[in-house]
């Protein structure tokens, strides 16, 4: 469970990490506190926070089992387990 939430974790920083990394490359002071203004910081954050829904969303429709699938759950069968398949 915590590696879906930190990938999520991780896609909501991209768009900060590429404005760093573009204040780095035109050496425009990664630090100063005028190189994040709050407008900035607020178009950040807002595409931060759509990439994390698009993420979402595509989690959600392109994982697990088909929709009209039928989950067996692992069983002992003959003294052996036998894994859990989906039909």
């Amino acid at each position: 469970m915590i590696r879906p939430a930190l990938t999520e974790i991780g896609i909501f920083l991209i768009p900060f990490a590429v404005y760093a990394l573009f204040l780095v490359a035109t050496r425009s002071g990664l630090l100063v506190t005028t190189s994040w203004p709050m407008h900035t910081i607020g178009k950040l954050l807002l595409g931060s926070l759509l990439l994390v829904l698009v993420s979402l969303f595509l989690l959600a429709q392109y994982s697990g089992a088909p929709p009209d699938s039928t989950y067996f759950p692992a069983h002992i069968e003959n003294g052996k387990l036998v894994p859990g398949v989906e039909r």
